[in-house]
């Protein structure tokens, strides 16, 4: 894209901004003065600069099927980080192997942005940001680490499940039921009656926002500062539907551990307000507090739409993206 004809701040979507907003560099660089252009040229481009990527990737640990790289802040400039370095961002870049690729990055961006400034959701702090050629990629700022440069502990539900390639295929993130998960919670975080809400949240999310990519690796607990483990800050949030013909729920089971499936869910094959409210009962989010969880979902937000018109997406999948929003929406209607 032309780099010169920014209108919105490509951190927060707020309008009248040609690179990062001053909430953004405080939220994602500690204040400093970043610019929203990366020292490299786009990898396709420079052998030199696809040595270096090749061999960050080499050494990063972040597990997934998108490539992924380690980017630490050195005064007010991002850089790849070396041998022995510890990151501080992870850089995803234009993927392979979809449709719309270079869509991906604006896609995740504008849904994790979504989560956060629509519905409250804790999500990991984000970014677009652009090889010197325009090329976008997300950048996020990881949240497992302190700032005495340790890192704070951190559980995967696929391992809180004890499910492994090894043990259970190389489906092992698949099969499982979100039901399941709040099971794990409620057996893991001391302060779960709290936290179940907000992955209540999450889950409905997911399914709004048409993410079939919500998998066991991809809800995670966090180490606190008094020790204890809370929910992780959401992360990887996408509207998949775009790239590839996705189910409602990346896990096998779906909502629930053996299957049941409201009327409404078994006449149209995509669950109702009905279930939700089951999946909540079942684990364990108080009755009276299930109606009010719910209501922003029901609801327009006219936000929303805003966000998706200043999103890096081009025309066309803005008005995909808010096809299948309303299209879920709905379905989540139904009683």
């Amino acid at each position: 894209m032309n780099l010169n004809e920014l209108k919105y701040c490509p951190g927060t979507l707020a309008e009248g901004f040609v690179t990062y907003s001053p909430r953004c560099l405080r939220n994602m660089f500690y204040g400093k003065k970043v610019t929203h252009i990366l020292p490299y040229d786009a990898p396709q481009q420079n052998e030199a600069v696809a040595e270096q990527f090749m061999e960050n990737r080499r050494r990063i640990s972040i597990s997934g099927v998108q490539e992924k790289l380690s980017l630490l802040l050195e005064k007010n400039k991002l850089r790849l980080t070396r041998e022995g370095e510890q990151g501080t961002y992870i850089l995803k870049p234009i993927p392979r192997d979809l449709k719309k690729v270079d869509q991906v990055p604006a896609n995740e961006h504008l849904t994790m942005q979504i989560a956060k400034q629509v519905y409250g959701i804790n999500t990991a702090e984000n970014a677009l940001i652009f090889f010197k050629n325009g090329s976008p990629a997300y950048l996020t700022k990881r949240f497992d680490i302190r700032e005495d440069d340790g890192k704070w502990g951190k559980e995967d539900f696929a391992t809180l499940a004890g499910k492994t390639k090894d043990n259970a295929g190389t489906n092992f993130k698949y099969a499982y039921s979100y039901e399941e998960i709040g099971g794990l919670i409620q057996q893991y975080v001391p302060a779960w009656r709290v936290e179940i809400e907000k992955y209540f949240s999450l889950v409905v999310f997911n399914f709004l926002f048409s993410n079939g990519d919500a998998h066991l690796k991809n809800f995670s607990l966090l180490e606190s500062s008094q020790g204890d483990y809370l929910l992780s800050p959401a992360y990887d949030l996408i509207n998949t539907k775009l790239h590839v013909d996705d189910t409602d729920f990346a896990l096998d089971k779906g909502l629930f551990a053996d299957g049941f499936k409201s009327g409404p869910y078994k006449r149209s094959g995509h669950p109702a307000k009905s279930d939700f409210m089951e999946f909540a009962k079942r684990i364990g989010v108080t009755e009276s507090r299930v109606e009010k969880l719910l209501g922003p979902f029901l609801v327009k937000q006219p936000f929303m739409e805003i966000l998706v018109s200043r999103s890096f997406l081009t025309e066309p999948n803005k008005r995909g993206y808010l096809l299948m929003y309303n299209a879920k929406r709905s379905l989540l209607s139904v009683s």
